[in-house]
């Protein structure tokens, strides 16, 4: 990509859209909110095996909603599909939504990653957390890390939680001449995680040490060889799931958009190995709330660019935590 050309923003320099996170640092849990009041052409495309989510239908190109409200990415696993109702409840009080006459309905799509076993289960996102996610959306100041949907999020979990290490949320955005393309991500995966740009891991599976890596995809490969091993693994498995929204003020169909998400996965691919597992529910939207013409093509590839460097801010902007190690420590 030519850096004349292309510059870094802020996620919150996109037009038309509000963000905000909210969590319970203590229990290990959080979500964070990506609201569009005027609506956004929104696309969905999953591709792990184990989602957990909401009004997903309505991504569909066949379905009658031509528009999303807001998108919410939760911690809490099927239990965090609770916080959207704060959500709706804080829309409706602004009169957002689908109007039915008597009041209007917003329409909320939620994805959720699997953090129950970092903080205090009992403890999962809920309304009251979704609605002040919204609140805080009225600053438009979120941070990445151990916040929002990221709080409980770890990777490299292949061998079980002993050898996994803290993740988080991260967010990357780019604009080129008139169009802004960003990414913003939850960050909770079965596998390892490579920079974007060398390839080289900075997150994932523990040494016996702690103290250097292993590689998450060898261990795997080698279920294949051994029964006994396999059988092993799969009783030290953690649920997993990467969950995150691209966003552009590029102006596109519903079908168009969820062609960007499915292009936005080539991201996940370059920087999370293994990716898309069955034990993974790996989803990402696609939000068009713009009227900038562009090429659906060079949208998608820069999607997948900045969904690559959200991932990697998630892990290098993260602090250890809740027993989990972070690359910033690990680093040292």
């Amino acid at each position: 990509m030519n850096k004349d050309l292309t510059k870094e923003i802020k996620i919150t320099d996109i037009e038309n859209i509000k963000i905000g996170n909210a969590e319970n640092e203590k229990a290990g849990t959080g979500c964070t909110v990506i609201i569009c009041e005027r609506g956004a052409i929104t696309g969905l495309d999953v591709r792990g095996g184990g989602p957990a989510s909401r009004e997903s239908e309505l991504t569909k190109p066949f379905a009658s909603a031509e528009v999303i409200h807001a998108v919410l990415l939760s911690g809490g696993s099927a239990f965090g599909l609770d916080a959207a109702d704060g959500v709706m409840k804080y829309l409706e009080e602004r009169n957002i939504g689908f109007d039915v006459g008597v009041t209007k309905v917003p329409l909320v799509c939620e994805s959720c990653i699997f953090d129950l076993r970092v903080g205090d289960y009992k403890i999962r996102p809920d309304a009251k957390m979704g609605y002040q996610a919204c609140v805080n959306s009225e600053k438009n100041n979120i941070q990445m890390g151990n916040h929002g949907a990221g709080t409980g999020a770890t990777v490299g979990k292949i061998l079980g939680i002993d050898y996994a290490m803290k993740s988080g949320l991260g967010f990357y955005a780019l604009q080129i001449g008139n169009l802004k393309v960003g990414a913003i991500v939850s960050v909770n995966a079965f596998g390892d995680i490579f920079d974007y740009e060398s390839g080289s891991m900075i997150a994932g599976l523990l040494n016996k040490e702690k103290n250097g890596f292993r590689n998450s995809e060898e261990e795997l490969i080698k279920t294949a060889e051994n029964k006994n091993l396999s059988f092993d693994i799969e009783n030290n498995i953690t649920t997993n799931t990467t969950i995150g929204v691209v966003i552009t003020n590029a102006k596109f169909t519903k079908s168009q958009i969820g062609k960007i998400a499915s292009m936005t996965h080539n991201g996940f691919a370059r920087t999370i190995k293994p990716v898309h597992t069955a034990l993974d529910g790996d989803s990402i939207y696609a939000m068009s709330v713009g009227n900038v013409n562009a090429n659906l093509d060079a949208v998608g590839s820069i999607a997948a660019i900045v969904m690559g460097k959200a991932i990697n801010s998630a892990i290098i902007n993260t602090k250890s935590a809740y027993g989990f190690k972070a690359y910033n420590d690990l680093m040292k």
